[in-house]
């Protein structure tokens, strides 16, 4: 079945244009357009799509505070942030909000098509120079002091779910982590279920934020 995907954007000609791009790809589907977050709210709801491309600069209600409402109501819909602004502020809020996804406008339309199926699948997406901005960041936080950084959780990472982890947080998919550890891209899936299910995180970006501040990540 083909994705169904939801347009945000206060920028008409953008949306058609967009509309226009994804349209052309057997397995996208575009169901609805917004103007701002209310908007997004409402088509959220009426529509249930499987992918929010979400600006962030909005009247009415801004891409943050939509995708922190949307994912709090509709844990299943998957939102990737498509926007012009690429200053850390904006890249950590999209992220802590609940995107699994940021995307700068000028993003080619491959790269675009590969983060929509990416986030169908339950995988974040982050084109490279927002990638580079997040492991700058995890790489200037201090490990939390903790004897044992596992101590908060209910159950232990194992030692394969750790190194999975590892990957994970650098952005890696599940096809790159199985190429690189030699295994199916079956166990690694099965790994990352497990690996969120213990750290209490609905997707890939929270369960790397996540290790970050348990101390969880080696220095990179």
């Amino acid at each position: 079945m083909a994705i169904r995907i939801l347009l945000v954007d206060d920028q008409v000609l953008f949306r058609e244009g967009l509309h226009t791009l994804l349209s052309v790809q057997p397995d996208l589907e575009v169901v609805g357009e917004a103007g701002n977050g209310e908007e997004a709210i409402t088509a959220v709801a009426a529509l249930h799509p499987d992918v929010v491309l979400m600006d962030l600069r909005m009247p009415v209600l801004d891409g943050v505070a939509a995708t922190h409402r949307i994912t709090e109501s509709h844990p299943h819909t998957r939102i990737i942030i498509l926007t012009t602004f690429d200053n850390d502020e904006y890249v950590f809020d999209g992220l802590r909000a609940g995107a699994v996804g940021y995307l700068l406008k000028d993003v080619p339309s491959a790269r675009l098509y590969e983060a929509i199926r990416a986030a169908a699948r339950g995988e974040s997406f982050l084109q490279p120079a927002i990638a580079a901005k997040v492991v700058a960041e995890f790489t200037r936080l201090s490990a939390r002091p903790l004897a044992d950084p596992q101590a908060d959780l209910v159950e232990p990472l194992s030692e394969r779910e750790l190194e999975i982890l590892q990957h994970l947080a650098a952005g890696a998919s599940n096809r790159e982590i199985a190429n690189q550890l030699y295994i199916t891209e079956g166990t690694v899936k099965n790994h990352v279920t497990n690996i969120l299910g213990k750290l209490g995180v609905r997707d890939r970006t929270q369960a790397a934020l996540k290790a970050r501040e348990l101390g969880l990540l080696k220095p990179l």
